[in-house]
């Protein structure tokens, strides 16, 4: 729903009311995850989309009705080989959507969780709409009972989002947890023009990207303006003492062996979602040659993709970037890198990123 942000606070400033769909569950293959909404207003105003056009109308008259009498609604939406004018989905999955009439207690929790610069969770009961935002220490909202609360927090740390059912027997409630947490890092070592346009691609796919070089004359803001931060540090120094996690993501790209052999013996045992770097077959030998002789276990040289990227034929800065963002998402999302008409297994593998 953070998506829907900008939106829905206009709306909120505004006080109008409204309903909203929500993506609650996936099977199969389907254009977007649990967690997507689509929202309108008592006016009709429609903002957000749950499947990029295939189920949009019927989700919106169903918004218009949860509007009228205040019901939820639970519906599932999948494609029909019996009706060809069966409302459903072309690519064959299937989706579960909730929709609820969000009440004055309902925004107050959304606006906190809009709001929210932690990781933060709304936390919505599937059988009322009731709702409450939790973040690390704080609740605001509806009344759960701390067992509800205590599952979330421990679903929030993962930040996963699904549908979870508490308790057991007449106490049992069915809530749908909607995680959001902050962006992944992307760490780009090396202020060159390759640099730049990594940058760049990397804060479109949602990275937080900082720029690390120990040249203060090549590192600097005017030169990067698309990262989040510019680090001037040797960067093996910086790689030990920032913080990263199983999300992270660092590109080498200064295929400078002063630099990239003690930065890669740190990288290379840090629990990191990628490490890959920049050079040539050449530059590639003498790499794992030096790290080899600095002491890197094999197991360890086996998680650095190097030459960084995909084959892709890329020649530029900008194409360069694209084959590095392509390994990357390959990389987290278990793609096979092969063209989609070589292949007739399902597009969509999974709606869970892999880290």
């Amino acid at each position: 729903m953070r998506d829907l942000a900008v939106e829905l606070r206009k709306w909120h400033a505004a006080d109008k009311d409204y309903a909203v769909a929500t993506i609650i569950g996936v099977t199969g293959s389907a254009p977007r995850p649990p967690g997507a909404a689509l929202a309108v207003d008592a006016d009709g105003i429609v903002i957000g989309s749950i499947s990029g056009g295939c189920v949009e109308g019927a989700v919106y008259e169903l918004c218009r009705e949860v509007l009228r009498t205040g019901q939820p609604v639970r519906e599932t939406f999948g494609y029909s080989d019996d009706d060809a004018f069966a409302v459903g989905l072309t690519c064959g999955g299937k989706l579960e959507v909730f929709v609820q009439r969000i009440t004055a207690v309902d925004r107050v929790a959304i606006e906190a969780m809009l709001r929210a610069d932690e990781a933060v969770a709304l936390i919505r009961s599937l059988e009322t709409g009731a709702a409450m935002a939790i973040g690390s220490w704080w609740t605001v909202g509806a009344g759960f009972d701390e067992v509800v609360v205590a599952e979330a927090r421990a679903v929030l740390d993962t930040g996963a989002t699904g549908v979870r059912e508490i308790g057991c027997g007449a106490g049992a409630v069915t809530v749908f947890v909607e995680s959001y947490v902050p962006p992944p890092r992307m760490i780009v070592f090396g202020a060159i023009d390759f640099a730049a346009a990594v940058t760049r691609i990397g804060r479109f796919l949602g990275y937080h990207v900082t720029v690390c070089d120990a040249r203060p004359v090549f590192a600097t803001r005017a030169r990067f303006p698309d990262a989040d931060e510019v680090v001037v540090q040797w960067p093996h120094r910086y790689l030990a003492r920032t913080q990263v996690d199983s999300r992270t993501v660092l590109c080498v790209l200064t295929h400078d062996a002063k630099f990239d052999i003690p930065l890669l013996e740190v990288a290379l045992r840090l629990p990191v979602a990628y490490v890959g770097a920049m050079g040539s077959r050449r530059t590639h030998a003498d790499r794992m040659a030096g790290l080899r002789a600095a002491g890197v276990t094999e197991s360890e040289l086996a998680q650095l993709h190097s030459p960084i990227g995909l084959d892709l034929g890329a020649r530029t800065a900008e194409e360069t970037a694209v084959s590095v963002a392509a390994e990357i998402i390959a990389v987290r999302r278990g793609g096979s890198t092969r063209p989609l008409t070589t292949s007739d297994g399902p597009i969509h593998r999974d709606l869970v990123p892999t880290w």
